[in-house]
């Protein structure tokens, strides 16, 4: 994620951040503009079409479709900012429900039971880490067989890591109950930081498997290129040549909405504007090795 300071107007106006859309775009930006210099020619030399020409009422078919057009894209960057958003809030949940099942376990465990509680202090993160891999659809394997608890064996990495260890960490819980290291109202504390894990997870797979809507996206796509294709037609009366940047700008601006909702609907992925999910998880292998 990019890290930026909001008040700072002339790095917004003048770097180009190689996120940015301009870098992406600007290849069909130079086909745009060939493309309205190529009608403007035609129009003006060529064809030497004249003020009363009809095409010219075709401006009128862009004022209108003009209001919907906007009306779709702020529907669509809306839709995927809320989804961006969401992502982070369950996030900042996994965060807090670490946190707190640390606390809870450190003050519940004895201060002998240093096995056990290099166990959670190592187990805890690591389940932020495999949940991350997890939304980046990554096979990257976790090193968990560097540390000595038999518990971490016979991990399956080609099958859902976050419930394999959601597992673990359940089972150990469940083990500290039955040998009586901690009474059963403190097995009951646990239980909502524990079934927490579950939710989480499940809300960050329904994100990230339910993307928009194949045929909304692909018909904003479409919208966009036939009214952008269509503006040189009309507005060449008015413009002259001058149509060429005009109708590029306005190319770009529309373009532009549709890349960033494309970027942010995604909240889990590796693009700069994603969630800083490798930086949560730092914080909460921090916060967790602090608190036990």
């Amino acid at each position: 994620m990019i890290s930026y300071n909001t008040k700072d107007w002339f790095t917004f106006i003048f770097k180009l951040h190689k996120s940015d859309t301009f870098r992406k775009l600007w290849p069909l930006l130079i086909f745009v503009c060939l493309y309205s210099g190529i009608i403007a020619y035609l129009e003006i030399s060529y064809w030497k079409l004249s003020q009363n020409h009809h095409l010219k009422n075709i401006t009128l078919m862009h004022g209108i479709l003009s209001f919907v057009i906007s009306m779709l894209l702020v529907f669509r960057t809306n839709t995927a900012y809320e989804r961006w958003w969401e992502g982070r809030k369950l996030w900042g949940s996994l965060v807090n429900n670490s946190r707190g099942l640390a606390v809870k376990l450190s003050a519940m465990l004895p201060a002998g039971a240093i096995k056990e509680r290099e166990f959670f202090r190592t187990i805890i993160p690591q389940y932020a880490v495999a949940l991350k891999n997890h939304l980046q659809k990554e096979s990257t394997r976790l090193a968990l067989d560097q540390y000595e608890h038999p518990e971490f064996n016979g991990i399956a990495y080609e099958n859902h890591v976050p419930n394999q260890i959601h597992q673990i960490i359940f089972k150990k819980v469940n083990e500290l109950f039955v040998k009586e290291k901690i009474q059963k109202e403190q097995y009951w504390m646990l239980n909502n930081e524990l079934q927490g894990y579950a939710d989480i997870c499940g809300a960050c797979e329904r994100i990230k498997n339910t993307p928009i809507p194949y045929s909304y996206s692909a018909f904003i796509k479409k919208f966009i290129f036939f009214y952008v294709m269509t503006l040189p037609w009309g507005y060449v009366f008015s413009l002259g040549y001058f149509v060429m940047p005009v109708v590029a700008f306005v190319f770009f601006v529309l373009a532009s909405l549709e890349l960033i909702a494309e970027e942010i609907e995604d909240p889990f992925g590796t693009d700069p504007n994603d969630l800083p999910m490798d930086k949560i998880c730092e914080n909460i292998d921090k916060h967790v090795r602090e608190i036990i």
